[in-house]
This record gives C-alpha cells, structure tokens and sequence, in this order.
C-alpha cells in the first residue's frame, strides 16, 4: 500500500497542473530581481567614498539572496522544460551573479533531497551542528565546543556563512567532479575579480573591508535563516535507514505559514514540505498545492507540520540546544 501513496499523491497534484512550467512567472520574478541588481551596484558608485554605502551593502545582501533563490530553482528544473537552460540560467544566477557555483550546489543540494536529515548521507547534518545525540557526543576538541553551545553560536557562525559557499564553490571547481570545470571556473572567477574590484576601486580599504563584511556576513545570515526553519527539529533518520520517500521527506520537514511577504522572504522554501515531494515543481505552484498534501497526509495518516515563522525558530533552535546538552555526560554514581 505504501509504495502506490506517493503515486497516488503526485496523479492529484498532475491533474491540478502544478508540474506545469510557470515561464510567466518567472519572467518577472527574473527581470525585478535584475533590476534590484542592478540598482544597487548603480547606487554603490554613485554614492562613492561614504559610510552609507554600508546601507547599500544590507541591500544587496538582501538581492544577493534573491537571486540565490532563483539559481535553485533553476537548479531543480523549475524555470524552464531543458535542462540545459536551467544550468545556463544557474550559471549566470549562481556563478557569474553572486559567486556560487551552480554545479556544486547541485549535486551538493540533491544528496540531501534524496536523503533529508538522514545520517552519513545528508550532507546538511554532517557539517559544523549536530542534529542528534549520537553525533553531539561524538564530537572531539573544538568540534565538541561548538556542539555544546551550537544554539547560542548559531546565528553568529551565519555571519560566516556566506564566506563559505564562496570557499565550497571554489573547492569544487578544482576538486569535484562537476560538469564544466572551465565555465564554472571561469565565471566565478569572472565575478570574484567583478566584485572586488569595484569595492576597493570606489572605497579605500577600511570602507572597503567594512562593506565587505557587511554585504557577505548579512547574505550569509540571510541564506541561513532561510534554511533554519526547514529540517532543524524535525525528526533524524538514522544511516541506512529504509522509510518510504513520501514519509522521508514529509516527516523531516516543516512549513512555515505565512502570506505574501513569507513567501517573497523565504524564496518559496516555506512550502518546504511540497518542495520536497515535488522539486521541479514551480515555486509559485507550492502554496497551491499545500492544501492538497496537507489534505492527503491527513487521509493517510502521516503528520504534517507547519508552524509560525517564529515558532520554527523557537523548534528549531530548542532542539539544537537539546542535542547541545548530550555532549556531557554526568558522571555515574558509585555506591
């Protein structure tokens, strides 16, 4: 019975057209984001040597993450029909755009949908936190501080974060196995040397550090928050664990309730739930299509979560600061 529920979930959501291509959509979804680009870069040099272009540095943390949100979906195979198109599309999005490069997401991203929060194979609960006990007292030296005191460091390493996309992306053009090593390379590159460049030709170097950090701390803040309400406190399967994949990915994820201005924040990853099940599926479609697995879930019996974006905070750091508190262990009693 089990292995038809997930059929019969995805012939609902076919019928309904929520698989169909969403070019409209998209369109000007991709020309405001374009515009939001390039009306900041526009405004960095026009405002020149000037502390408010620390202003200028939160706004585009902001567009950065925007566009960021569109490289998925088009490394999911959204925007368009060819898959060719969509890793064009990333290319300019993710490598040339904003430095992450699109074929190392890819296949970094895909591995944790096929196995969400599922230890020893979701690279997203093997970095720096520790989603489970077993994993928190395992932890050696300065990994088992950070462990203990992930909760309270969490937001702080975000400031980091975008700092590390940048590093992985490079790493993997000269490591990974990734398709195009020379366009990847060379648009990241193409970006990196893009970006500095105006930054330090516009402001002398103090400003110039200053805005550096504030854009990319900021960015990375912004991506890992985005991302926090998703998994984090949900249930961990354990290695090798065998849960079909409508359960796998329903159980593990979370949504977060919200209108328009949710949905614009959170790139459409607060219909976290439908993504899962559904990749490819248009992220304007995913709010259409919450009715109709929340229904299904409720008829088959899996529990569904969706809470407030608040509250996803509040679960999500709780259960780090849980899982935290097992990297000690008190000492057993000797009679």
């Amino acid at each position: 019975m089990r292995g038809s529920e997930y059929s019969i979930l995805l012939r609902r959501i076919r019928a309904a057209g929520l698989l169909d291509r969403n070019l409209r959509y998209y369109g000007w979804k991709s020309a405001l984001t374009a515009t939001a680009f390039v009306a900041g870069w526009a405004a960095f040099f026009v405002l020149g040597d000037s502390w408010w272009q620390l202003g200028v540095g939160v706004f585009l943390a902001a567009v950065f993450s925007q566009i960021a949100f569109l490289g998925h979906d088009a490394g999911h195979k959204q925007i368009f029909a060819s898959r060719r198109a969509n890793y064009l599309y990333g290319l300019i999005a993710g490598n040339l755009a904003i430095g992450l490069s699109i074929g190392w997401w890819t296949s970094n991203h895909n591995r944790h949908h096929a196995h969400p929060n599922t230890e020893g194979a979701d690279p997203d609960v093997m970095g720096i936190l520790a989603f489970s006990g077993d994993r928190a007292r395992a932890g050696k030296g300065i990994r088992r501080v950070i462990f203990r005191y992930q909760a309270w460091l969490f937001f702080p390493m975000l400031l980091l974060e975008g700092g590390s996309l940048h590093y992985s992306s490079v790493r993997a053009v000269f490591r990974w196995p990734i398709p195009n090593r020379l366009w990847e390379g060379a648009l990241l590159a193409a970006h990196g040397v893009g970006y500095l460049s105006a930054v330090f030709l516009v402001l002398p170097p103090g400003k110039a550090l200053a805005f550096i950090a504030v854009q990319q701390g900021l960015f990375g803040l912004y991506m890992g928050c985005t991302f926090a309400p998703n998994h984090k406190g949900m249930e961990v399967l354990p290695e090798g664990d065998n849960t079909d994949f409508l359960r796998r990915q329903v159980l593990t994820s979370r949504n977060v309730r919200g209108g328009f201005l949710v949905d614009t924040a959170l790139g459409g990853l607060n219909y976290q739930i439908e993504h899962h099940l559904f990749p490819s599926m248009p992220r304007a479609n995913l709010g259409r299509a919450q009715p109709i697995v929340a229904g299904y879930c409720a008829e088959i019996g899996v529990p569904y979560c969706e809470t407030g974006l608040i509250e996803s905070y509040v679960q999500a750091l709780s259960h780090l600061d849980e899982v935290g508190r097992q990297t000690w262990t008190p000492p057993q009693l000797v009679d």
